[in-house]
C-alpha cells in the first residue's frame, strides 16, 4: 500500500520541491521509499511513498514510466489478477520485456494495449491512482470498484492538485482552507463526510468505480463509470441464481475462497483481524484452509461488559489452529489514541469504532504488513439489525393512526435508555435469543424514530442518521443531496431489505468503513484487504435470492452455513456485537474535561460553526444520565478536535 499526491500548474516552478513536500506528508503510508517525477513544460508533478508489498525491489518504485514511454503512474492499491494479466498482455502479441514482478508494471503495460477504462475493467483490486497521458496532455485518476482506497481532488486558485489524503494537498502554497459548512451537516448525520464532498471547499472525493480525466488544454473535468453498483445489480435481476440451496453454498465456498487466495498473495508477512464475528471467521477459516502453515490473527479486547469480543475470537483461533495474539487494552490506552484522531483521519471523522480498528492495527502491524479482514459482510448479505426489522415493523405500523404511532412512542421515550437497558437484563432469560441486543435501550430509541417515518425509506434515513435536522445546528449551512437522497440512484428493487443493503453499500461501506479501516490501518503502516468486496463475490451476493441471505428472522443465513462447515455453530452464533467503545460513560468520566473544554457555550458561540443552546442541551442530558447523546455529542466534538488541531 502506498500513498499518491501530485498537482498540475504551468506557472509554477518549484514543482519538485513542492511535490516533495507533499510526498513527505503520507510517510506513514509508505515508509520504504519515495520519489517525485515532474515535467516543467506541463506543470505537472506525481509523487509516490512506496509500502513494498509486490516486488520489494527497486524495479517496483514509483511514479512509473510505461515501457511505450506514453504515460507516467503513480499508483496506490494492488492488482489480485496482475498474473492472469501479464499472461494476457504477451498473449495479445505485446512483446513483453518486464523490468520486475509488480503489479503497477502490469496494469501499466494492459493501460498501454487497451486503454484505462479496459485495463481497469479487466483489473480485480483496490487502489487509487493518478495517470499522466504525454500524448493527449491529460491527467487521469481513478479509484476502485467499492471505494476501499481514497483519492481527493479540486482546484486550489490555480492549481489542480490530488492525493491520498487531504494533509497532502493542505501543505501546497495555493490551498485555500475555507472549511465546508454544508460538509459539516453531512458530518452530524452520518458520523463522517459522505464522498463525493470533504471538509473543505473546492476538494472532492472520487466516487468508487470512477475515472476523471483533466484536459490540460481546456482544463475541463470529465468523470465516468467504468462501473457501477447499480449497473450490477440490474444486470443480477436479470440473471437471478436457480440452483438449490446446497448449489448456492458450493459456488459462494468456491467465489469466496478464490478471492481469499488471490489476497493472500504477498511478498511480506500477512495476517487477519479476527473479531471472533461470523464475517471474519468465515475469511480466517478459508485462509487457514489454504495454508500449509499457521495464519497469524490478531484481536483486542476490553473489560467493559458489553464491549468485549476477544473471548470469542481467542475460542475461533483456537478451532481453526491459527497463530493468534490478543491484546487486552485499558481504558486509559484507548483514551490515548483520541488526541491522535483529529491528524490521522485528516478530516472530522465520528464513528468512534476508529479507535479499537487503530489499536488491533497497531497490534497486528507488530507482525505482519498485510491484514485481511471480514468487512462488508454484513452489506452484502443482510447482517445488520435494520436488513430484519425494518420490513416487520413496517408491516405492524404501517396502518396505524398516527395519535397511536405516537402514543408508542410517547411509552418508550418516556423510559430512559438505562432504564431499558436494566429491563432487558431481568427479562434476557425468558426473552428468545433475537431479542438478546447489545445496548437494548439505545436501540429501542431508535425503534421509536423507525415507528415516525412515514415509509420504509424513510425508517431507513432515520436508522442511519444521527442528527435529523443538521443544517438546524450548523450555522450558515445547507445539508447537501447525497447518495441517500437521490432516488435516481436506485435500481429497480421491490424488497426492503435489498433497497437497505444496496444503500449500505454505496454509502454506509465506502464512506464509513473502509475509510475507517483505511486511514487506522495505515496510520501504522499496515495494508488491509477485503475479500469479501472481490466484485465477482458482489456480483455472486447479488444474485442470490434473498431468502438465502435473511431467513426465520435472522441474516446471513448463507454466510452461516458456509462458516459452519468450518466453525461449530456455538463459537459463533450470538447477538451481533459491533466494534465499539464505552463513549457513553467516557464522556461522564474520564473524557468529560476534555469534552466541556470543547464545548464550552462561549467558545462555540466564537468560533461560529453550531448552534450553542441546543448543543449544550444535548450535553446536559447526557452528563446527567437522562439521555444517552454518545453519537449526537461525538460528531461535534470531533469537529471541534479537528478544528483545534487545524486552525
Amino acid at each position: 500500500m502506498c500513498g499518491i499526491v501530485g498537482f498540475i500548474n504551468t506557472k509554477q516552478t518549484d514543482l519538485e520541491s513542492v511535490c516533495n513536500k507533499m510526498v513527505g506528508t503520507l510517510h506513514h503510508r509508505g515508509p520504504d521509499y519515495s520519489s517525485t517525477w515532474v515535467n516543467k513544460e506541463y506543470g505537472v508533478a506525481l509523487g509516490h511513498s512506496r509500502l513494498s508489498i509486490l516486488d520489494v525491489s527497486s524495479a517496483g518504485h514509483q511514479p512509473m514510466k510505461s515501457r511505450c514511454g506514453r504515460y507516467v503512474i503513480t499508483f496506490n492499491g494492488e492488482i489480485y489478477n496482475h498474473l492472469q494479466l501479464r499472461n494476457d498482455i504477451v498473449h495479445s502479441g505485446y512483446s513483453a520485456f518486464w523490468k520486475g514482478h509488480s503489479d503497477t508494471e502490469t496494469l501499466l503495460a494492459a493501460i498501454s494495449i487497451w486503454g484505462i477504462k479496459k485495463a481497469l475493467q479487466k483489473s480485480v483490486g483496490m487502489f487509487a491512482l493518478a495517470l499522466w497521458d504525454v500524448k493527449e496532455k491529460k491527467i487521469i485518476l481513478a479509484r476502485d470498484r467499492m471505494g476501499e482506497k481514497p483519492i481527493y481532488y479540486g482546484w486550489q486558485g490555480n492549481t489542480f492538485l490530488f492525493g491520498s489524503e487531504l494533509k497532502a494537498l493542505k501543505v501546497h502554497p495555493e490551498f485555500q482552507n475555507n472549511i465546508n459548512r454544508d460538509s459539516l451537516c453531512l458530518l452530524l448525520r452520518h458520523n463522517t463526510i459522505s464522498a463525493p464532498y470533504s471538509i473543505y471547499q473546492g476538494i472532492s472525493k472520487l466516487l468508487p468505480g470512477s475515472i476523471l480525466t483533466l484536459n490540460l488544454s481546456k482544463k475541463e473535468i470529465g468523470i465516468e463509470n467504468y462501473w457501477s453498483m447499480k449497473g450490477l445489480v440490474e444486470s443480477t435481476l436479470k440473471n437471478p441464481f436457480i440452483g438449490s440451496e446446497q448449489q448456492a453454498l458450493l459456488e459462494l465456498e468456491s467465489v469466496l475462497s478464490k478471492s481469499v487466495s488471490d489476497q493472500m498473495m504477498s511478498d511480506v508477512p500477512l495476517g487477519a483481524f479476527l473479531s471472533g464475528g461470523i464475517d471474519s471467521s468465515v475469511i480466517v477459516a478459508l485462509m487457514q484452509s489454504q495454508s500449509s502453515k499457521k495464519v497469524k490473527t490478531f484481536s483486542i479486547g476490553f473489560n467493559e461488559k458489553g464491549y468485549d469480543e476477544a473471548k470469542y475470537a481467542k475460542a475461533v483461533a483456537k478451532h481453526l489452529c491459527t497463530d493468534h495474539t490478543e491484546l487486552y487494552i485499558t481504558s486509559s490506552e484507548a483514551l490515548d489514541v483520541i488526541p491522535k484522531l483529529p491528524l490521522m483521519f485528516d478530516e472530522p471523522f465520528s464513528d468512534s469504532s476508529q479507535i479499537p480498528t487503530h489499536l488491533v492495527s497497531k497490534l497486528a502491524k507488530k507482525s505482519v504488513d498485510v491484514s485481511l479482514s471480514g468487512d462488508g459482510g454484513d452489506e452484502l448479505f443482510g447482517g445488520y439489525n435494520r436488513h430484519v426489522w425494518v420490513k416487520s415493523i413496517w408491516q405492524k405500523t404501517r396502518y396505524l393512526p398516527l395519535f397511536s404511532r405516537r402514543l408508542i412512542i410517547y411509552a418508550i421515550t418516556s423510559l430512559s435508555p438505562t432504564t431499558w437497558n436494566q429491563f432487558f437484563q431481568m427479562c434476557s432469560a425468558v426473552f428468545p435469543s433475537r431479542y438478546h441486543v447489545t445496548h437494548p435501550g439505545d436501540k429501542m430509541y431508535k425503534l421509536a424514530n423507525v415507528i415516525a417515518a412515514e415509509n420504509p425509506n424513510a425508517m431507513y434515513r432515520n436508522l442511519v442518521s444521527h442528527w435529523s435536522n443538521p443544517d438546524l445546528i450548523v450555522l450558515g449551512s445547507k445539508e447537501p443531496k447525497t447518495l441517500l437522497s437521490d432516488p435516481s440512484i436506485l435500481p429497480n428493487l421491490f424488497d426492503i431489505e435489498q433497497r437497505m443493503m444496496f444503500l449500505d453499500t454505496i454509502t454506509y461501506l465506502s464512506d464509513d468503513i473502509l475509510t475507517k479501516v483505511d486511514r487506522a490501518a495505515m496510520s501504522v503502516s499496515l495494508e488491509t484487504r477485503v475479500p469479501m468486496l472481490d466484485h465477482r463475490v458482489v456480483e455472486f451476493a447479488w444474485r442470490l435470492p434473498l431468502s438465502m441471505k435473511i431467513k426465520n428472522g435472522q441474516g446471513k443465513w448463507i454466510l452461516r452455513q458456509l462458516l459452519q462447515k468450518y466453525v461449530p455453530k456455538e463459537l459463533y452464533d450470538r447477538p451481533k456485537m459491533g466494534f465499539g467503545v464505552p463513549v457513553d460513560s467516557w464522556l461522564r468520566g474520564p473524557l468529560r474535561d476534555w469534552a466541556e473544554s470543547l464545548l464550552e457555550a462561549s467558545r462555540l458561540s466564537e468560533e461560529g460553526f453550531f448552534n450553542p443552546l441546543v448543543v449544550r442541551k444535548k450535553w446536559d442530558e447526557h452528563i446527567s444520565g437522562k439521555r444517552d447523546w454518545q453519537h449526537h455529542l461525538w460528531d461535534v466534538l470531533m469537529f471541534q478536535a479537528w478544528l483545534e488541531k487545524n486552525k
